[in-house]
């Protein structure tokens, strides 16, 4: 006796349901993420609490009382926030001593880095290949568009200042600590006894002195013992004593990415008869820069937050002008809103460079199915 076959025939099949509405949309989001249990409940509630505390007075303090004119504290009579210096001083702020009728090239250049970090960043982007060539050579044009040059007039870099020195300093200094720091760290792995003890020489040297004594080391030691007929501009030797700075921490970070390398990638490449460099190249560092992600991002923005030290060797970037500012008497006692104006040029700029650490890390995780 033959048993029958059974095949479910597709108009047998059950149709798809939609998952319950308590498990997707905003409210499965909410449940998860903020009422998944009886501690993150509270925890939720009570942030609701201090927020609902927190920001009426805030935005009374910061708009709705707040005075936006006038030409000197003054001015403003409200019982809020005096923003009145904005408008007389966000030049100074912005661009420190540029001269005004060029300061359409500070513009241009932060204009131009858009796409010149775009293919960098986002390699999806269309046109990515050309523009990476244009990317290369985005630190010559925008030396040239600040310095001068090439029919341009020189404009010294004692007239930089504001957030034009700081983004300056911190660009430069992230933009070369990545691939110093990258040389360094193999360096330090080598077994070339020469080659090691020089790395780590120069890592525990940077490492171990604080930024701060490095920058008067630039701006008061380094000028004796240069050639006196050699002069290095001010804003030349901070670049180059913050990128060294950075460099002797982006090192470590990218080798403790390399040592979380298992031993078989190595094997496996020398296997296929890759040498040195192709090895490192297409099999090790890629996955070491992956796993050393969280750790470079955390050095990039420690490094930008750097940039306000230079404070201390008379170079006026955001937060001395801001001090310059409040000490003038037409604009005392305005050093709240001076702070506030800062930090959130600062929060900005970090927290974008934290999220793209995150959608990096999404990005290259190759564990998802």
């Amino acid at each position: 006796m033959t048993v029958p076959s059974f095949f479910r025939q597709p108009d047998d099949m059950l149709p798809e349901r939609p998952p319950p509405v308590a498990m997707s949309g905003v409210v499965g989001w909410l449940r998860s993420n903020l009422f998944s249990g009886w501690a993150s409940t509270i925890l939720t509630l009570a942030s609701l609490y201090a927020l609902w505390l927190i920001i009426p007075g805030l935005l009374d303090w910061a708009y709705f009382d707040a005075d936006f004119a006038g030409t000197d504290r003054f001015a403003c009579t409200g019982t809020g926030a005096c923003w009145a210096w904005f408008d007389q001083r966000i030049d100074q702020f912005l661009y420190g001593f540029y001269p005004p009728e060029q300061t359409w090239r500070v513009n241009l250049a932060l204009l131009l880095l858009a796409p010149a970090l775009a293919p960098i960043l986002f390699d999806k982007m269309p046109g990515a290949k050309r523009l990476r060539w244009f990317s290369l050579a985005y630190p010559f044009v925008a030396t040239i568009l600040l310095i001068g040059g090439f029919g341009l007039e020189q404009v010294p870099t004692a007239k930089f200042g504001g957030f034009m020195l700081n983004v300056t300093v911190g660009l430069a200094g992230i933009v070369l600590s990545l691939p110093i720091g990258i040389v360094l760290a193999l360096g330090r792995r080598s077994k070339m006894p020469i080659v090691r003890m020089l790395s780590v020489a120069f890592i525990e040297v940077f490492r171990g002195v604080p930024l701060i004594t490095l920058l008067f080391v630039a701006a008061i030691l380094l000028p004796i013992f240069l050639p006196t007929s050699f002069s290095l501009d001010l804003v030349v030797r901070v670049i180059i004593v913050v990128t060294a700075f950075a460099s002797a921490y982006m090192a470590e970070v990218i080798r403790g990415g390399l040592q979380a390398i298992p031993r078989g990638q190595y094997e496996a490449a020398q296997a296929l008869g890759l040498g040195y460099w192709k090895m490192m190249g297409l099999i090790v560092l890629p996955q070491a820069l992956k796993i050393s992600i969280p750790g470079i991002v955390n050095t990039f923005i420690g490094l930008f937050k750097d940039t306000t030290l230079v404070i201390v060797i008379g170079l006026f970037d955001v937060l001395n002008i801001g001090r310059t500012m409040i000490s003038n008497p037409d604009w005392l006692g305005l050093a709240v809103e001076m702070q506030v104006f800062i930090s959130l040029f600062f929060f900005v700029v970090c927290f974008s460079m934290s999220r793209y650490s995150v959608y990096l890390e999404q990005r290259l995780d190759t564990t998802k199915r």
